[in-house]
């Protein structure tokens, strides 16, 4: 009976509010409801009628494959597999991916499909954060600076391997020095192991002193001892050749085989720190001004250009892939590589580190929260179905990752065996992978200057496209900004902004460019995109969705009537004719911003200040980096007060109203701006769910069931409701809740 009771009662809450209209009310809903069609209709003079749109859907998807499919699924992903337990890392993987990546992927998606409005304007759905917009514009174009520069090394390391013998595939260069040795694992030749210390460092002396003719001595001293000891990150082999220890007392002389050589020597030509960035390498110039080229070329008609040139770019990896794994198999060795790729290690998976490089990997992997997503996805026709787009791209993504490490450990498999080392000893990420460990075992092969060729085109292939979606995200947000100066100048913008772009990013062609991209790598990728997608969630998951807490201490004070996740799922709804399910809504309020957040004070509590080769930054090469990394982070505090400023009234009043969207914001597709606002009306009569459930408390309605139940309610948030109904509908879950009271 008791159980009845409970269920009537809730019944009761749940029916609608039924109080008489009066005339005035009707005015002012009238009134309200003008506004609103107003708001939705605006934005024409920013241009949304006269917005390109992909040709195919299969354009987009390609794009979105590409996007999130770079050199990093190679280079990468591999190695974190190797480390965390084999087979056993796929599982917080595909984890993270679905419970972070996807959801992340997906709503980035669907705001940029619905608005038609690139990521610098996207967030006037909440002025408060505009800034957010315009911090995004600005870490895709740190990003497009210094990605660059790796497609500058590809294409160097492309255009010498047409040479008749692939450089790196044996020493006697004029950058080589007495250490180097043909292949890892090799024994120096006779002549080098009989030389006597003194004579061998003097020899490197006298080349070094060649390679540094305006260099201090102690610049030389250090490139020396660069070349006889190294890092645990070098790759270097060690004999039983012990040095002078009254000379250095440094232990053993340590040999780097000719691919390590011409990527330090010949590639970088680094010098011994930040302090000393040298000359500018003007073959390292040239190939970065080749790769802006190849982007400007891509993208000089915008989405139509990069619509055609997706199905070379993104389909071709996968067939030299594919070649590549075919080849490998054939390689003794291969299969112990694999093997050692796949063994699962699951006792790795007590290790919370070996969780958050899985998250961490996953979101970087992905790509939101850069832009490129919100700003591809607003060239969509508005009823395209981009969950499956979504889908496609994001398991693409992963594995790809998964797929890419069958191709890298055949091959360093093959090496392992071939130097009768462990697997382990062979197996590096990052550069040391693509640009040395495997172009040494290219090198090995038959006709190697053809797999060289598809090797590093593949590389290239890979690096473009997602270079594409950074830069588009730059040009589309300043047409956007500027529609009527630039509609009609795409390609002078594109190749302004490319030249502008080239001129930032000289310092990393010069000698001491390594350690810049380190910095800038460091930094902008482990804070800035983190942090945005932090408050992007929060925005679309919280602000957007539940509104500010700030309520919590103001307790009769209404905030206003902010976008929820009801809302959004309505307008998902619009485009596709179905709403979200409830994990993704949960995933886009709690879930995914509770990980994300997890996961960044783990970083924040282990981080570790950049090194590069044994260079540990000095301080205020770090604070360079802080300070760079906050860049793009600036608008958004910027833009809270513009906001605020904007608005009049009380603090409170002003903070409602640029949380409430601004005029413009509503459907890309005008013709359903009527629906809209009368959605847009339907949720502005309902009060704010944390105040209600205040009220509630604060009324000595203490079942805690009923006021989460009403609350539901009245906040719109008919999911949770139906939830919530479906589960605690036994009278014994009311009887549980309320003990918990």
């Amino acid at each position: 009976m008791a159980g009845s009771e409970r269920q009537s009662s809730a019944s009761g809450l749940l029916q609608p509010n039924t109080r008489s209209v009066t005339t005035s009310d009707r005015q002012d809903e009238k009134a309200v409801l003008a506004l609103e069609v107003e708001v939705c209709t605006g934005g024409e003079e920013e241009g949304e009628e006269f917005r390109e749109q992909w040709t195919r859907s299969l354009d987009f998807i390609l794009s979105l494959i590409g996007y999130a499919v770079g050199v990093s699924n190679l280079w990468r992903f591999p190695y974190l597999v190797l480390r965390n337990g084999g087979g056993a890392f796929l599982i917080p993987f595909f984890f993270f991916l679905f419970l972070c990546g996807i959801p992340l992927f997906y709503l980035e998606v669907c705001l940029g499909q619905f608005s038609g409005i690139s990521s610098m304007f996207v967030w006037k759905v909440c002025p408060l954060f505009k800034g957010l917009g315009f911090g995004m514009v600005i870490v895709s174009g740190m990003a497009c600076i210094y990605y660059n520069a790796v497609l500058s090394w590809v294409i160097y390391y492309l255009i010498n391997s047409f040479q008749s013998q692939l450089p790196w595939s044996h020493c006697g260069h004029w950058w080589n020095t007495d250490l180097c040795i043909k292949y890892r694992g090799m024994q120096p030749d006779n002549a080098n192991a009989s030389l006597g210390i003194n004579i061998s460092l003097a020899s490197n002396i006298s080349q070094l002193t060649n390679f540094n003719q305006n260099r201090s001595s102690e610049t030389v001293w250090k490139s020396i001892s660069d070349i006889s000891l190294s890092s645990p990150n070098d790759t270097v082999y060690a004999y039983n050749s012990s040095l002078n220890k009254s000379f250095t007392g440094l232990g053993e002389i340590r040999y780097r085989s000719a691919a390590e050589e011409f990527w330090q020597f010949n590639v970088l030509r680094k010098t011994s720190g930040l302090e000393d960035l040298g000359s500018l390498q003007i073959h390292t110039a040239i190939c970065l001004l080749t790769a802006w080229l190849l982007v400007c070329l891509c993208l000089i008609r915008g989405i139509k250009s990069l619509g055609c040139v997706v199905y070379v770019t993104v389909l071709l990896p996968y067939i030299l892939l594919t070649i590549f794994l075919v080849r490998g198999l054939m390689l003794p060795g291969a299969l112990d590589g694999i093997v050692f790729y796949l063994k699962p290690n699951f006792s790795k998976l007590t290790s919370i580190t070996v969780w958050v490089e899985a998250c961490v990997q996953v979101f970087y992997s992905l790509g939101p929260a850069w832009g490129g997503l919100i700003t591809m996805s607003s060239f969509n026709k508005f009823h395209n179905q981009c969950i499956r787009d979504v889908l496609i791209a994001s398991l693409a993504d992963g594995l790809t990752s998964f797929y890419g490490g069958f191709v890298i450990f055949a091959v360093v498999g093959f090496m392992a065996k071939e130097a009768g080392v462990s697997v382990t000893d062979v197996a590096t990420q990052g550069p040391g992978l693509a640009l040395v460990a495997y172009p040494e075992a290219i090198s090995k092969l038959p006709l190697p200057q053809f797999w060289a060729v598809l090797f590093f085109l593949m590389l290239l292939l890979l690096g473009l496209d997602s270079q594409f979606g950074q830069f588009e995200t730059v040009v589309a947000g300043l047409m956007e900004a500027f529609p009527r100066q630039l509609r009609n100048k795409r390609v002078y913008l594109t190749f302004g902004l490319a030249l502008l772009s080239y001129m930032v990013s000289l310092p990393i062609a010069t000698e001491g460019g390594i350690y810049v991209f380190t910095l800038l790598d460091w930094f902008v990728s482990a804070f800035c995109v983190m942090i945005t997608s932090l408050i992007e969630c929060a925005v679309i998951g919280w602000i957007y969705a539940f509104c500010v807490m700030i309520t919590s201490l103001i307790e009769c004070a209404v905030i206003g009537w902010i976008y929820g996740v009801d809302r959004f799922s309505d307008d998902i709804q619009m485009m596709m004719g179905k709403r979200p399910g409830t994990l993704m809504r949960l995933c886009w309020t709690v879930i995914t911003p509770s990980i994300m957040l997890s996961v960044f004070i783990f970083t924040c509590a282990k981080y570790t200040l950049p090194v590069y080769d044994g260079y540990v930054f000095p301080m205020w090469a770090n604070a360079i980096g802080f300070f760079i990394s906050m860049i793009p982070l600036m608008p958004i505090p910027v833009g809270m007060i513009i906001a605020l400023a904007q608005q009049n009234g009380s603090l409170l009043k002003r903070l409602q109203s640029s949380l409430t969207p601004a005029p413009g914001w509503g459907p890309a597709n005008k013709k359903y701006c009527p629906l809209y606002n009368e959605r847009q009306q339907h949720y502005s009569n309902q009060p704010h769910w944390f105040i209600s459930f205040i009220h509630n408390l604060k009324s000595k309605k203490v079942n805690l069931y009923r006021c989460l139940i009403t609350t539901c309610h009245l906040g719109g948030r008919s999911w949770l409701r139906h939830e919530m109904l479906m589960r605690f509908s036994s009278s014994s879950a009311p009887v549980f809740l309320d003990v918990l009271v």
